[in-house]
């Protein structure tokens, strides 16, 4: 059972939010992702649709989550499952980062609203 620990995860950052990364194909996993995101006070992520299913889980701050047009917020405890073909946006309207875990099947793709397709390196 391999372990990855903090100080072998991987950091990306894209659209102002940092992604770090334990559980992917380059660290031994087979089918599934995980990453731990940081989003930063006053972050809007742009909207993007997802081609697979994604478990967000909020382990601190307060987010607003739009799914297909709904608005909703949430705060640290709260998990939101968004659908494959769901379009996502997420802000953090505090003055605190915010902290997620996610979890996701290898290959997940993100379309942006003007056509440019995201393959994020965390989640592949």
């Amino acid at each position: 059972m391999p372990v990855i620990h903090p100080s072998d995860a991987v950091t990306h950052e894209i659209h102002g939010a940092r992604f770090v990364s334990f559980a992917t194909p380059l660290s031994g996993s087979k089918e599934l992702c995980a990453w731990r995101g940081e989003i930063p006070a006053g972050t809007q992520a742009p909207a993007h649709t997802v081609n697979r299913e994604e478990i967000l889980h909020l382990l601190a701050g307060e987010l607003l989550i739009t799914l297909d047009g709904d608005t909703h917020r949430v705060t640290a405890g709260d998990t939101v499952i968004v659908n494959p073909g769901a379009t996502l946006s997420v802000e953090n309207p505090t003055d605190d980062t915010a902290v997620t875990w996610v979890t996701t099947s290898i290959g997940l793709s993100a379309e942006l609203a003007d056509g440019t397709v995201i393959t994020p390196p965390w989640a592949n």
